[in-house]
């Protein structure tokens, strides 16, 4: 499901995946196992739809992205992951569903590179967490209200940026230890092939159609935010 998501859209496979791993997994493997997943879709996707680049379009992103990254792995360890995946998710549920049904889509204008550069900050401080890196860059370009390809571009590429990293510094760090070499080769052929369904589906979509997926993905990630924080603030309870 979580390929699938990723190949149509260009972002999601983390917040998919953990809505089921997050009830499953432990939560250190679920988080390596989640930017992995992620990280092996964005370098297919990478290879199999490539259309729309412009490195101005999306260099802001990817600055902010690598600057965010360090702080979101320095607060890792001390940072409230369940309330703070459940805010989130509570924020995407309520905005969401509001912009797919206004009239017309809101469009932000002002800022410029420095606001886009502060979307792809909190992508990086988001991707640190869990990859969670695509979501509030989405949402930014939605209301830039970029065209479709142009979209896919800058969350294609700037998903791929920030996960690469992440995982290198999971690596660096011991999250990802050889216990969990099996479950990756488990991962990564169902990323690759449900991936590909998705990129087939991605190229019969019009801009339209598009965003208002977009939309509903977002919305669904913050559903799927929400059930993942469950768990652990149902026990606090």
């Amino acid at each position: 499901m979580a390929g699938f998501v990723q190949g149509l859209s260009g972002f999601g496979f983390s917040l998919t995946a953990m809505s089921l791993w997050a009830w499953l997994l432990e939560p250190r493997l679920a988080v390596a196992l989640a930017v992995f997943g992620g990280l092996t879709g964005q370098v297919f996707s990478a290879l199999t739809v490539r259309r729309g680049f412009s490195l101005a379009q999306v260099g802001p992103f990817l600055a902010g992205g690598l600057a965010g990254l360090p702080l979101g792995l320095l607060l890792l360890p001390r940072l409230d992951i369940p309330a703070f995946k459940g805010l989130l998710g509570l924020l995407l549920v309520v905005v969401c569903p509001l912009m797919y049904f206004s009239a017309r889509l809101p469009r932000v204008t002002r800022g410029g590179r420095v606001a886009d550069g502060l979307a792809g900050a909190v992508g990086g401080f988001m991707g640190a967490l869990g990859g969670f890196s695509g979501v509030v860059p989405t949402l930014w370009c939605s209301l830039r209200g970029m065209a479709r390809d142009s979209q896919r571009s800058v969350i294609q590429t700037f998903n791929l940026a920030v996960l690469t990293a992440t995982f290198g510094s999971y690596l660096l760090t011991g999250i990802v230890t050889p216990a969990m070499l099996p479950l990756f080769a488990i991962v990564a052929p169902a990323v690759v092939l449900a991936s590909l369904l998705g990129a087939r589906a991605y190229a019969g979509i019009s801009d339209t159609a598009f965003r208002k997926l977009i939309l509903l993905l977002l919305t669904a990630s913050g559903i799927a935010l929400l059930v993942a924080a469950l768990p652990e603030l149902g026990r606090r309870l």
